[in-house]
């Protein structure tokens, strides 16, 4: 089963560290150098310096990231920088964005999950994960014995109880923190004491599949420290920071995640789009960007298509799903999981023609993402890759189905937007010396 609970967050008290927007920030694995430096410079209680702190020369084994980072949480404890609420608590979520002129709003609630192993709770991946960046994640739960900021999952309930209960127990509430970010996403949070309320939304997850939209590395990072937490003799630090919003949500969004390529030896677009015809892909030179994305459009779901940009050109690749020489690449894998557009880009295009496989994604250097088409093209016009390829969102059922398969996309197969800021909350982990 699902097992959700309330938790007593720690939250910043903005009388003592100042704007929420001067204390929030994006996911760490979406920020680069230039916004790690703007946070840092945008209040010295931005959670940044727990969540993805500044590297040094004179780093070493005892001062590092990771040991500022407890330190840091430990002295804004002390100093109320950061205050834990009295009661167990569910935390409304809401965030409001623009897409294309349309506004749109998505719910969710914040809460603590049992971060058990996959196979052995209700709670499914949907994606590929990378040794070093759990690795990181592992040495930051380590030192800190907190969650920073929350996974993001995903759960199906149509008749949405759970929404229902939370938004009637938070209507007539101000919300604690009502901030719009650096990208103009709103975000709302809310808290729910009431015992009923709390009762009845953990009994109705406990039905629940949770699926991982993002975060897969914490997920996977937490059950393994938990588990050789406990085996070192301090059991309950299984506890998981996290966001879960319902399927049905109108405001659920899943933008495509692009691919970029760099590095490959011999690499001419002619030559590609030559490989691309002889195996099977039917190829089209695109007059612009606007013109590929229209066309790419245009296209059924039983069609894979893709938009390459290389060398100042644009084309369309597109190939029939049910193509027998998907069968011969992905024998054994799921009708699902060989239909996505994304599997068939990393094994056709990018594996089988670019020689970028399993082991060149995990060594890292060829590839890039990006969930922005035109900043895409930017990035290969100015000489840093040698092409894009640029894909369309996967749906989410398609997601659904995968998971349920028991299996995994490649790496950035989804890019749900809005982002789950950090800063918001903090769960800290249980144990004997710090019992909650």
């Amino acid at each position: 089963m699902a097992d959700i609970k309330a938790f007593r967050a720690w939250r910043y008290d903005q009388q003592v560290a100042g704007p929420a927007q001067t204390l929030i920030t994006q996911p760490y694995d979406i920020i680069n150098q230039a916004k790690q430096k703007a946070y840092y410079e945008a209040n010295p209680y931005n959670i940044i310096r727990l969540e993805w702190g500044k590297t040094y020369e004179f780093d070493d084994e005892h001062n590092n990231r990771y040991s500022r980072a407890a330190a840091d949480f430990s002295a804004w404890k002390e100093a109320a920088i950061l205050k834990q609420d009295e009661e167990l608590s569910l935390y409304p979520y809401v965030q409001e964005y623009t897409i294309k002129e349309r506004r749109y709003r998505r719910r969710g609630f914040l809460c603590t999950i049992k971060a058990a192993g996959y196979g052995e709770g209700f709670v499914l991946p949907h994606e590929a994960t990378l040794p070093a960046h759990k690795e990181d994640r592992y040495r930051l739960m380590q030192a800190c014995l907190a969650n920073f900021s929350p996974v993001f999952g995903l759960y199906a309930e149509e008749n949405r109880l759970v929404d229902k209960a939370l938004e009637e127990a938070s209507a007539h509430n101000c919300p604690l923190l009502d901030v719009v970010d650096e990208e103009g996403v709103r975000h709302l949070l809310w808290q729910v004491t009431d015992k009923t309320v709390i009762n009845a939304v953990e009994q109705s997850m406990t039905c629940q599949v949770i699926y991982i939209a993002d975060g897969h590395h914490r997920y996977e990072t937490a059950s393994r420290f938990a588990k050789d937490v406990a085996a070192a003799g301090e059991p309950g630090c299984d506890r998981l920071l996290i966001h879960l919003v319902n399927l049905y949500d109108l405001g659920l969004m899943v933008l495509p995640t692009h691919r970029l390529a760099k590095n490959l030896q011999d690499y001419s677009a002619l030559a590609l789009m030559q490989a691309l015809t002889d195996m099977g892909f039917a190829v089209f030179p695109m007059k612009d960007l606007q013109a590929l994305e229209e066309g790419m459009a245009a296209y059924s779901t039983d069609i894979a298509v893709f938009g390459l940009f290389s060398e100042g050109y644009y084309y369309l690749a597109a190939l029939d799903k049910e193509d027998t020489i998907i069968g011969v690449t992905w024998h054994g894998f799921s009708e699902a999981y060989r239909h996505l557009d994304v599997s068939i880009a990393q094994s056709l295009i990018l594996e089988a023609l670019c020689g970028i496989g399993s082991e060149q994604l995990a060594a890292g250097g060829h590839i890039g993402y990006s969930h922005d088409a035109l900043e895409a093209v930017k990035a290969v016009e100015s000489g840093e890759y040698q092409f894009a390829l640029l894909l369309k969102a996967t749906p989410v059922e398609d997601l659904l189905a995968v998971a349920a398969a028991g299996e995994k996309m490649p790496q950035k197969s989804t890019y749900f937007y809005p982002k789950v800021i950090a800063g918001l909350a903090i769960n800290e982990l249980k144990t004997k010396t710090n019992s909650l």
